[in-house]
C-alpha cells in the first residue's frame, strides 16, 4: 500500500466564518486550531499546510467557565530584568478580546515555521463585521 502525501501547491484552502458568541474560549480555540492545521480533511499531512482559513467574529462575547476570569492570568516579559507583567483575563477580555482569542489558538498550534504559516490563516474580529466577503466564506458551526 502507498500512503498519500499532499503537496502544498495542490491543496485547496476554503474560508470559514465562526461566530464565537457564547462559546467557551478553550473549546473554540481547540476546534479552530484543528481546522487551521487541516486535521478535518482526509488529505491531512503533518508536514504540509493543508488547513483552511478561519474568521472568528464576536471575540468580545467569548466565555470562560468557573472562576477563570479572575484567577487565570496572561503573562508576558518585557525583556528587562524583573520585567514580568501579568493581566487577569477579565481585564484582557475587556480591553483586547481579539488578542485573548488569538493567543488561545496560537498556543494550540505547532511551534515552528509551519505553525506560524498556519496561524496566518486566522482572522479575529471584535464585532460581527469582517472584510473578507470577497472570499465567500461559509458559516461553520462548532460544538459548544
Amino acid at each position: 500500500m502507498k500512503t498519500y502525501m499532499a503537496k502544498g501547491e495542490t491543496v485547496e484552502h476554503k474560508w470559514y466564518v465562526v461566530d464565537a458568541e457564547g462559546m467557551v474560549l478553550g473549546r473554540l480555540a481547540s476546534q479552530v486550531a484543528s481546522i487551521l492545521r487541516g486535521k478535518h480533511k482526509p488529505i491531512f499531512t503533518p508536514h504540509v499546510d493543508t488547513g483552511d482559513f478561519v474568521i472568528i467574529l464576536n471575540a468580545d462575547k467569548v466565555v470562560l467557565t468557573g472562576k477563570k476570569l479572575d484567577q487565570k492570568n496572561y503573562y508576558h516579559h518585557t525583556g528587562y530584568v524583573g520585567g514580568i507583567k501579568s493581566v487577569d483575563y477579565r481585564t484582557l477580555l475587556r480591553t483586547k478580546p481579539e488578542f485573548a482569542v488569538y493567543e488561545a489558538v496560537r498556543l494550540m498550534m505547532p511551534k515552528g515555521p509551519l505553525g506560524r504559516q498556519m496561524l496566518s490563516k486566522l482572522k479575529v474580529y471584535r464585532g460581527s463585521e469582517h472584510k473578507h466577503q470577497a472570499q465567500k466564506p461559509e458559516v461553520l458551526e462548532l460544538n459548544k
